[in-house]
């Protein structure tokens, strides 16, 4: 893995495919651990991080460092990329071109470290990962709202879209709810504790149930699954009834 990635990243950085090479200083590849669970994919680097060459060092870096710190993970558990690998000349949307050049050197680097949890930032990358995985994204830009921060699984990839950090640059007033989204990588950390011992365990490994349950709620956002939480409080449920609440009369 590590051979591959570091053949990768010296292809990225000597990159010359599109224009963007004529106005940047450095091409940026993905950086952090690559044995990471999260691959977090943003749009492009910035000012600041194409002089430095660094990921996340600008004002929308600091932001995402307080959300870190504040939900208690470092940022040296994620491996961080862009879909963009230069930065965009006074930070302007990026051209279809642009993107159709670039996202070639992130489906590598997804290829290369595979992870289980994909966590696109903000609408550009959310729109390529969910179309890359045809996971049917909205047309509309502004129907992407409801997506962030809810656990999707699509060909095999779950994902986790979420706010840009730099949103709240200029919605502060959003940081307690962007912050709550955010949180849920603890969930994700580890399996229901209740997995080992779930009815929807057995249905899946008899071929009874889609797998999507399990990774969706069992191996995903387990706090808002219906069993989860009647297990919690010691409420009795079916065996025959699903994550969301719902009995599946053929269980």
């Amino acid at each position: 893995m590590e051979a591959k990635l570091k053949l990768l990243n010296n292809q990225i950085v000597n990159c010359d495919r599109c224009h963007l090479a004529e106005t940047r200083q450095h091409a940026l590849p993905g950086e952090g651990d690559i044995n990471s669970r999260f691959f977090m994919v943003a749009l492009s680097p910035g000012e600041h991080e194409d002089i430095e060459s660094r990921m996340f060092i600008g004002p929308s870096g600091r932001m995402l460092d307080r959300l870190l710190h504040d939900m208690g993970i470092k940022r040296e558990i994620l491996y961080i990329s862009n879909l963009i690998k230069c930065n965009l000349p006074q930070n302007r949307k990026p051209k279809m071109v642009e993107i159709e050049t670039c996202s070639k050197y992130l489906d590598e680097e997804l290829e290369v470290i595979k992870p289980e949890f994909l966590i696109p930032l903000g609408f550009y990358a959310t729109r390529y990962i969910l179309e890359k995985y045809r996971a049917d994204p909205p047309s509309a830009k502004i129907n992407f709202r409801p997506l962030y921060g809810k656990l999707a699984y699509a060909s095999g990839q779950k994902i986790y879209p979420l706010p840009h950090p730099a949103s709240l640059l200029y919605n502060p007033d959003y940081y307690p709810q962007t912050l709550e989204k955010y949180k849920k990588l603890h969930t994700f950390q580890h399996t229901c504790k209740w997995y080992n011992y779930c009815p929807m365990k057995r249905f899946y490994e008899q071929g009874k149930l889609d797998r999507k349950w399990v990774e969706l709620y069992c191996k995903g956002d387990w706090q808002i699954c219906r069993r989860y939480q009647m297990e919690e409080i010691n409420q009795y449920h079916p065996d025959n009834m699903l994550a969301d609440g719902s009995t599946a009369r053929e269980l």
